[in-house]
């Protein structure tokens, strides 16, 4: 079922777009005709490969896809930490952790000291 092409002229993007539209409009030309069902089933057509109709597709696109390199496969590795219920442990932890110089730094401000200083004096 082909659909009539109607061109509006005000909205043609280009001078030769404006140019066909008002010669189909004048009747100078004939407007063009589109049957979406028929393109729609060329276009399927084209949008499978000859060797794609063959057994060769699936092979050649395994052969494209296949890695060039062998990985190893991972192996899980689970580490469980022992509790010691030693204090002491932790408090080498936290000394650890606290001296680090890339990880936990925080801005200091001076309001941010003002607020430590209150509550230590409250608890006092």
């Amino acid at each position: 079922m082909p659909d009539e092409v109607k061109p509006n002229v005000n909205e043609a993007p280009t001078h030769d777009a404006q140019l066909a539209a008002d010669n189909i409009a004048s009747g100078e030309e004939k407007a063009p005709t589109v049957d979406f069902d028929a393109d729609y089933a060329a276009a399927q057509q084209f949008s499978v490969s000859e060797i794609d109709r063959t057994g060769e597709g699936s092979a050649a696109a395994q052969e494209a896809t296949a890695p060039k390199q062998n990985v190893p496969k991972t192996e899980e590795v689970k580490t469980q930490a022992q509790p010691t219920g030693n204090p002491k442990d932790y408090a080498d932890l936290a000394k650890e952790v606290g001296d680090s110089q890339t990880e936990g730094i925080t801005n200091v401000s001076d309001d941010l000291v003002k607020k430590a200083l209150e509550k230590g004096e409250r608890k006092n």
